[in-house]
């Protein structure tokens, strides 16, 4: 799923040095079948990302106000039969 998600999108890299668990990092090049570390590293950071933001989807509940007498029903409806 990963390895067609996390394809380099233009976005510019920096080099960076980190000290990082270099067990963890392998687990996760072999489980996402990513070809370097980096691949592995820049999918779990993008997924990492990705999982914050539908969190703070989260943050919103209760704050959208809600409208009772919305009725989502007749948009279902076709409008046009084939």
């Amino acid at each position: 799923m990963c390895n067609v998600m996390c394809k380099p999108d233009g976005a510019q890299s920096m080099a960076t040095n980190l000290a990082l668990d270099d067990a963890l990092i392998e687990q996760a090049r072999r489980i996402g079948k990513h070809r370097t570390k980096k691949e592995a590293v820049t999918c779990a950071l993008r997924e990492y990302v990705r999982r914050r933001r539908q969190l703070e989807i989260l943050d919103l509940v209760g704050d959208v106000p809600l409208d009772e007498a919305y009725d989502y029903k007749p948009l279902r409806r076709r409008t046009t039969r084939a």
